[in-house]
């Protein structure tokens, strides 16, 4: 009993990562076909191709990002739940930096401002 236990406890990390990682994939691919959709039905409806160009990149930057957490948090589970050692460490260590770095620069290039840059909001207050 002990040791099915101990297998069932020992696969469900790994579970949890998998289902992570499909997830973050599936967010991405879903709002990915959301917004070309969206975005032909407004070209559709005769907005410009210019704005509907405008609004999928931020709607599909935005899945990206939202996609790039659940990825993240799937690596971390993996590592350091089911396979804890020190190239795997290190592996994390350059994946979470590669992913991070892609957040941010995403988060710059549909929000337009450095994260630390107030909001035009914010300064009028």
């Amino acid at each position: 009993m002990i040791e099915g236990t101990h297998k069932l406890l020992g696969s469900l990390p790994q579970w949890c990562a998998v289902s992570l990682e499909l997830l973050g994939i599936g967010i991405i691919t879903v709002i990915a076909i959301y917004s070309l959709l969206h975005g032909c039905i407004r070209l559709v409806k005769g907005d410009s191709p210019r704005s509907c160009q405008q609004e999928i990149r931020q709607r599909l930057g935005r899945g990206i990002l939202l996609g790039l957490e659940f990825l993240i948090a799937a690596d971390i589970i993996y590592t350091v739940a089911v396979e804890l050692t020190l190239s795997n460490v290190g592996v994390l260590a350059l994946v979470v930096l590669i992913r991070s770095f892609l957040s941010f620069t995403l988060e710059v290039e549909l929000s337009g401002k450095w994260p630390w840059q107030l909001d035009k909001s914010e300064t009028a207050e």
